[in-house]
């Protein structure tokens, strides 16, 4: 018979889960469908990954991560108000839209559109969940053993092989 593997380093856990904040309203819902990352490699916020270490398949977890285990502090310094000129003209800017944009220096960073007043658009380096208490609801769905080459890439890779987005 084989051993019941429990969540640790180097393991592919498929889990389902339920995300709402500290007032009870959904943020994310995967709607039972599994969700795979491969424990240890900073896959998902930290706070979460802690709270599954050393789980076993056919567990409920209701983990509770702070924001500094989950998408960081809420920065003042992150935010900046730019002209929509900075845009190009045919963007459809949206509140909550993810922008992909370069820093100074040329490394690539992600940015939200935080507010749109007439012309000013508010960008943020904030992740939309930043400063915000995360409560989860999980089901662990499936614990494997990592392939080598998803330990040495960090990540799962998917039923079709190799994908990177």
């Amino acid at each position: 018979m084989s051993e019941v593997l429990d969540i640790g380093p180097d393991r592919v856990v498929s889990f389902s889960y339920v995300l709402r904040d500290d007032e009870g309203a959904v943020l994310d819902d995967s709607q039972g469908q599994a969700f795979d990352y491969l424990h240890g490699h900073a896959n998902i916020v930290p706070g979460l990954e802690k709270q599954l270490l050393g789980r076993k398949v056919g567990e409920e977890v209701a983990a509770v991560v702070p924001p500094e285990e989950g998408y960081g502090i809420y920065r003042d310094d992150a935010v900046e108000s730019v002209h929509r000129s900075a845009f190009p003209k045919d963007m459809d800017l949206q509140v909550g839209m993810p922008l992909r944009a370069e820093n100074a220096d040329g490394t690539a960073m992600m940015l939200w559109v935080e507010k749109i007043q007439g012309a000013r658009v508010t960008v943020s380096a904030n992740h939309p969940l930043a400063g915000k208490t995360l409560h989860f609801a999980v089901k662990v769905l499936g614990i494997r053993e990592a392939l080598p080459e998803e330990v040495a890439h960090g990540h799962v890779h998917g039923p079709d092989g190799h994908h990177h987005h």
